[in-house]
């Protein structure tokens, strides 16, 4: 396992767990959350960023970007416009190239809007972004993405901060069949058998905010999914039994007394 690296442009990770660090009660909460989860990258939100209050505290205080990687985010964007501008304010601030797009149909759902996206994905590459790209669990959609140059494919397993896991595991094991740049699972995830499962079907990582930052225990939670994606891991890599439609004796038949 010590060689199994996800790589996702110039980096190489060792953990296959993304937490985000939205919802938790504080920034000392996050920190402690992040290093439990043994995450190496953390998704952060541009538009929510305090830049302009210099009394309040900040998430670099926290978690060391030396140390940890930011994947800035467009959470809370619903057009391309938004989207694109604050992108290039996060390049603009950090030098942030490897960028998480998303934009959202409606403030109901948090759906992606496909078309917004795929208009935002192709500009952003053409500016010379490497783009992680939140996105439907559609493996049309998938593929037209990675054609355009996403450095990675997010499908939703289900709405974003509702946790209820991944309603379409059909569409996500094509997805990642059909991929050659990683598959993320992004959105839905509720409890560690969930992020076990996106790893069971093949997934290159998982993302987690909600399920972690509103746990009773956020901080057992994030060990808990850190365990979860490495056992789901493993069981991939193992490679299951086939699915028999009756049953299979575990002892053989022969010699019988």
């Amino acid at each position: 396992m010590k060689s199994d690296i996800l790589k996702i442009e110039k980096y190489k990770l060792k953990s296959r767990l993304i937490v985000g660090t939205g919802k938790y009660k504080n920034f000392k909460q996050t920190a402690e959350a992040v290093k439990a989860s043994g995450a190496e990258m953390v998704t952060v939100a541009v538009r929510r960023v305090n830049i302009l209050d210099k009394k309040k505290p900040v998430l670099m205080d926290y978690l060391d970007p030396k140390k940890i990687i930011y994947l800035p985010n467009t959470a809370g964007c619903f057009n391309s416009k938004d989207a694109l501008r604050t992108l290039r304010l996060a390049r603009e601030m950090g030098g942030w190239k490897l960028v998480k797009l998303e934009v959202l149909g409606d403030k109901k759902t948090l759906y992606p809007n496909m078309v917004e996206t795929i208009k935002s994905t192709d500009v952003l590459v053409k500016e010379g972004f490497k783009v992680m790209v939140y996105c439907s669990d559609d493996p049309i959609i998938a593929k037209k993405l990675e054609d355009l140059g996403a450095a990675a494919i997010m499908p939703l397993g289900s709405p974003i901060g509702s946790g209820r896991g991944i309603k379409n595991k059909l569409n996500i094991s094509i997805i990642v069949k059909n991929s050659k740049v990683p598959v993320i699972v992004d959105a839905g995830i509720g409890t560690a058998s969930d992020a076990a499962i996106a790893m069971e079907l093949g997934c290159d990582g998982v993302l987690v905010n909600t399920a972690i930052a509103e746990a009773k225990n956020p901080i057992m939670m994030a060990s808990s999914m850190k365990d979860a994606v490495i056992a789901g891991r493993k069981s991939f890599l193992a490679g299951r039994i086939d699915i028999q439609d009756y049953a299979s004796p575990s002892t053989s038949s022969k010699g019988l007394i």
